[in-house]
């Protein structure tokens, strides 16, 4: 069965193929991609029928997804959001903090004190909602904080890298985030990052953007069995079917 990704109809005065993507991109993201039990298929009849449009811009919305990673197209069985395994979670992790770090050094050097401020004004906004029944509220604005620390380096080089990493980290940091009362620690974290770069310590703010994220690089690693059990058996059911292929 394949999953229900919430459409809405789409108007024919958008410019279709950019349009279909977004909105099939902002679908996904809404979606709990690594809870181990979540379908992750997707119908493009389905798809087509919900915007009201041919399965055509679709097919090629969905082939630009599969481009950044987002879904799989596999032969005779369909397309899959893209769910990446634990190991592909641990490397990605790794290097959002190493990318991270090094922009949080540079922000510390050269953001202006009015963005460093709006910062500050963000982060104490959304402190409020860690708690659970606000989680997906803040979910949201925690990945905002840590879009906000490569907007504040200057670098295009290092914002557009993680622009690549980011959809899996949004989902990433959204399950974590429930988990461990991750999210009244994350609040904490957040309050020490702007105080290090209030401060222009820029070795201080580095050592904490990277922390704070190799803690949630732990604690994958720790609590998240089960995915990288499902991630094995899907591993034997592939080499099994391409082992089969070539009897």
């Amino acid at each position: 069965m394949a999953i229900d990704v919430k459409l809405k109809p789409v108007s024919i005065n958008f410019t279709l193929k950019d349009h279909i993507y977004d909105v099939l991109r902002e679908s996904i993201l809404k979606v709990d991609i690594y809870d181990a039990d979540e379908e992750l298929r997707l119908d493009e009849r389905r798809l087509a029928d919900q915007l009201g449009i041919s399965r055509t811009p679709i097919r090629e919305a969905l082939a630009r997804l599969a481009q950044d990673g987002l879904v799989e197209i596999l032969p005779r069985k369909g397309v899959f959001i893209h769910r990446k395994s634990l190991e592909e979670i641990l490397d990605m992790v790794v290097t959002w903090a190493a990318l991270e770090s090094m922009a949080a050094h540079i922000a510390a050097r050269i953001a202006p004190e009015a963005d460093i401020k709006a910062l500050r004004e963000f982060a104490m906004r959304h402190s409020a909602t860690a708690s659970k029944a606000e989680l997906s509220e803040y979910s949201d604005a925690n990945i905002k904080f840590h879009q906000a620390i490569f907007d504040l380096s200057g670098s295009p080089l290092l914002k557009s890298t993680t622009d690549g990493l980011f959809a899996h980290m949004f989902a990433v940091r959204r399950r974590a985030m429930g988990e461990n009362n991750r999210a009244t620690h994350s609040v904490a974290d957040h309050m020490e990052i702007i105080e290090a770069l209030e401060a222009r310590d820029s070795e201080l703010a580095s050592r904490l953007v990277r922390e704070h994220t190799m803690r949630l690089h732990d604690h994958i690693r720790e609590r998240w069995t089960r995915l990288a059990n499902k991630g094995k058996a899907r591993a034997e059911i592939a080499k099994s079917e391409k082992a089969s292929e070539k009897t």
